[in-house]
Order: structure tokens, then sequence, then C-alpha cells
């Protein structure tokens, strides 16, 4: 029996639809794909700066010519020379200075037994000579090397001064080869000159400055002298000046000043002084820094380095590349009123039905006229207001003023924040904070302000 077939149903021969997970995952990530490529051609790349404090300061680094009023007071006679007086000691009229004395004086202790008495002033003196030499060393001023053993020798015979004035009285007592000299004015004695002492502020000229034949010497006790030789330098006065040769951009600088704060190099201390310009012609321009106080600490010194300090300015640091400006409409703050639901700060406008109506604003400045600054592009130029509590008062949005400021992105997008400039640098400037327009210590700003716009979204 022939065997029959059975039809087959169409329906069997369908495909069943399979749910591929694999497909819809990789049309997710590419439409992801192409959509972050489309952003980021389509985007400027935004640099973010974390403002935090900082300060700035400004100085001009000189080499000063010291001018006092002193003399350099020549030795009578020949002798051997001691003195009564420690060096840079104030002195008043007629008191012993030096002695003069035939033959070089021995002195019953020795050496080793004074340098072993050292008393503690003198080693603190020691230390505090030895340190300013480590920290001002120039290789290319070599004299100040030799400034610095006379300073050391003079400290250390210093220490020897009470068993010398001993010795010395003793001597006077015998009646033997020895003479005293008295000062003829009070002052403060120096065992050192350097042939400047004459030269007053109007002598000045740029071979001053520039040390041309400067050759100081040292005095010290018991070394032999011959009459007209230097004995002693007397300053008579507390007053003193230091002079500085000024650049045309110096000149600039500082024509406006009448005082500057100085710090010294060579202990860095601060002290202002009373400023001004000396212009010589063909001489050269000088800055004159006159002081009342703290001559005996620099007594010493002829040239001093110094610091002009003209600006130490702290507050918030920003790069001067976040800068911008921009333009707002400015009204009294009377206009300021309180309304809507939420009690916010806002204003009385006109609509276009001749009706006032409350608008919330964002202000983003107050100044000292009492003028709030609001964002031009939230009203109409021309737009009527009206004061709250006088329905007689309107002015129209016209007036505008603009603001410095940068673009703050802590909430994600660019806002306007404005800044007030206390000082600058080359590439910084010194904001205030405090002030609740502004920014604070640890805001995230654009470091480029022609790279984002305002309500720009920053990812």
């Amino acid at each position: 029996m022939e065997k029959q077939n059975t039809p087959t149903s169409i329906n069997s021969y369908k495909r069943r639809w399979n749910f591929n997970i694999g497909i819809i995952l990789f049309g997710v990530i590419f439409i992801y794909l192409i959509a972050t490529i489309i952003i980021y051609i389509t985007n400027h790349d935004v640099s973010i700066y974390e403002v935090r404090q900082g300060s700035i300061i400004r100085d001009n680094a000189f080499t000063g010519f010291v001018v006092r009023d002193e003399v350099a007071v020549p030795a009578e006679d020949s002798g051997y020379l001691n003195y009564y007086v420690s060096d840079k000691e104030k002195v008043s009229l007629d008191a012993k200075v030096y002695a003069l004395s035939t033959n070089k004086l021995t002195f019953e202790q020795e050496e080793s037994e004074v340098f072993s008495t050292i008393s503690t002033e003198t080693q603190q003196n020691i230390r505090k000579i030895t340190q300013a030499f480590i920290e001002q060393f120039d290789g290319n001023q070599f004299d100040n090397t030799y400034v610095f053993k006379s300073d050391l020798l003079t400290e250390l015979d210093n220490g020897k001064r009470e068993s010398r004035i001993e010795h010395l009285n003793a001597l006077l007592e015998n009646e033997e080869n020895i003479a005293v000299r008295n000062t003829l004015q009070e002052g403060i004695v120096v065992y050192s000159a350097d042939g400047y002492e004459p030269v007053n502020i109007e002598d000045v000229t740029l071979d001053h400055i520039y040390r041309k034949d400067y050759e100081p010497i040292q005095i010290y006790n018991n070394t032999k002298i011959t009459a007209g030789d230097i004995a002693y330098r007397l300053v008579l006065d507390e007053e003193w000046s230091v002079l500085i040769s000024l650049e045309e951009d110096d000149i600039e600088e500082l024509k406006e000043l009448t005082q500057i704060n100085v710090r010294f190099a060579k202990d860095n201390q601060t002290m202002w002084a009373d400023f001004s310009i000396i212009d010589k012609g063909n001489d050269g321009v000088f800055g004159c820094l006159k002081f009342n106080k703290s001559m005996i600490r620099y007594v010493t010194e002829r040239y001093l380095n110094i610091e002009l300090m003209l600006e130490n300015q702290s507050g918030l640091k920003i790069p001067k590349s976040a800068i911008t400006t921009k333009d707002f409409f400015v009204i009294p703050e009377s206009y300021l009123t309180v309304g809507g639901n939420s009690r916010s700060t806002g204003i009385m406008i006109q609509n276009e039905n001749a009706e006032y109506t409350f608008k919330s604003v964002t202000i983003y400045y107050r100044d000292e006229e009492e003028l709030v600054y609001l964002d031009m592009a939230e009203f109409d130029e021309g737009a009527t207001i009206m004061r709250a509590d006088s329905i007689n008062e309107t002015m129209q949005l016209r007036e505008t003023r603009a603001l410095q400021g940068v673009y703050n992105i802590n909430k994600g997008y660019a806002v306007f924040k404005q800044i007030h400039i206390l000082s600058e640098s080359e590439e910084y400037y010194i904001i205030a904070e405090g002030n609740k327009y502004s920014l604070s210590n640890y805001d995230h700003i654009s470091l480029t302000s022609d790279s984002i716009k305002e309500n720009d979204i920053v990812f």
C-alpha cells in the first residue's frame, strides 16, 4: 500500500523571532558613542582652576650708598693706638676715646685666656655677624669678606676691653709715655673709615653707587699709626639716608611715592623711609631714602643691599586668563522688593497689558552708590519698573555698567561672578574675598574666559 504524505501547515515554516540581548546592548553603546563624539566635537574644552588664597609681593632690589652726618677724626700724634670705648659705642662731649703710647702695650692676660673667657654677649654678636655674612654673601663683591673679617676681629677685641682700660690707667698713673685724646663732639665711635665721610646727599654720583675708588680701612687696637692717620670715625646724628640709582622704569613706578617700606638684606629688618627722587641730569637720577632711627644698626656699612617693599597684598589668587567683563542694567536699590510665594527678591515690572507684576531677579552686585546690577538677558531694554512703595515713581531699564568677573562652575554650569582686583603680577590677580557676590576659597572657575559662555554646561 502506498504511503500517503500528510500536508505540512504553512505556519510551521514561519521562523520564530528570538530576543537577542547582545544586539540591543550593541545598539545602545553605538548610539552613546555617536552622541559622545558629537558632544566632543561641538563643545570646547574647559580647563578648571581652583581658587586659593595667595599673595603678591612686589619688590625692587638695589644696592644703596649710605650718607650720614659723620667725620673722620685724625690722630694728633704718632704712636700705638688703644681705645677706651668699644666699637659702635655712643660717647659724650670730652669723653676719653683713645690713648697713644710710645711702645706697643703688653697685657698680663694671655690671648688664649682672653678667648676662653669671651662673654655671652660677645658670643651672640659673633653669631649674628657670621649669620649675616653667610646670608648675603656675593662672590662678585669679595671686599665684603674683608669687612666680615674686620667685624669679627673688632668684636673679639671688644672682649678684651676691661683688661686694656686697666692697663692704660696704670700707665697714666705711672706717667709713662702715653697721651689720652678726648672727643670734641658727642656721637657714635666707629673703628673704620673709607674716605666718604664728607660726602653729603648733594655730592653723590654714580661713581659712589658703583664703588669707584672705594677703599675701606679698619682700625685695630694696639696698632701703630702716624700723625694725620684716621684714628676713628664719629657719627654725629641719628638721621641717615640711603641713595639708589634709578632707571626709567624705576622712576615711573616710584614717582608718586613719598614713603616706602624698606627691607634690609643684612638682617631682614624692615623700616619705613621718607622717599624723594633727585634728578642730577647727566650725573643720573637717584632715589633718596631718609631714616630717623636704627642708624647704629648699620653704622659700619657704607653699602646696603635693600629691597623696596612696594606691595604685599593678600587675598584670593586667580589667573589673568580667567577674567572677563559683562554689562548689566543698574537700578537704585530702593526699587527692589520682596514678593511671590517664595518671598524672593525682585522688582515690579510693567507687562504687555500695562500692568505691574512681580518678577524675581538675581542680583550680581551692589556698589557703593547703592546701585544694583541685574542681568540684561532677563529684561528688554527700555522696560518700565516701579518702585514698590511709591506707584508714582517709575524708571526705564536703560543705564548699564560693566563688571569684571570670572565664570564660576561649581554647579556644573557657568555662572558670572563679580571680582574686585586688589593687586596684580604678570600672570595673576589678587582679588578681595568676603564679598557674597564674588568668589570664595576653593571655588572652581574656568581657567580661560574665552572658552566658555554664561550658562554653558561643563562636563
